[in-house]
């Protein structure tokens, strides 16, 4: 992540509400308008953040999603479907038995890994989160 979407989000992040305007985050990382604009135009692109307009106002809010990290974990499952997927298309076009088409297929194979443990752990993470909240613990 570039150095400047890294201390907006973060600014976010410490954030009371989970949300800033333009201003206070200019204001905040004594940063140029142009320079918020730059961060969260790439944080918004990237999924991580998103706009929202104040009520009965023009300015625009950016806000951390709610479960951040699990959505943006998520999405990283397609990513890695798609890179198994693409692989096990090499594994074809050189041929299975052939030196790099072996390589390649234990390359899919660790993707795919990754893909079932990613999964696995995200239905974890929804288990302990519910626990969590049985507990009154904070999150």
């Amino acid at each position: 992540m570039q150095r400047m979407a890294a201390r907006v989000f973060a600014a976010l992040l410490a954030s009371e509400e989970g949300a800033l305007s333009s201003a206070e985050l200019g204001e905040r990382l004594q940063i140029s308008p142009a320079a918020v604009s730059g961060a969260v135009r790439y944080l918004s692109q990237v999924g991580m953040i998103s706009r929202e307009r104040e009520p009965g106002s023009r300015r625009e809010r950016y806000r951390m999603h709610t479960d951040q990290w699990y959505e943006t974990f998520s999405r990283r499952d397609q990513v890695l479907l798609r890179w198994e997927n693409t692989l096990r298309g090499g594994v074809e076009a050189l041929g299975p038995d052939t030196p790099a088409g072996q390589r390649i297929a234990e390359t899919a194979s660790f993707f795919e890994f990754l893909h079932k443990e990613m999964l696995d752990m995200m239905d974890r993470w929804k288990e302990h989160k519910a626990a969590l909240r049985e507990q009154s613990a904070p999150l």
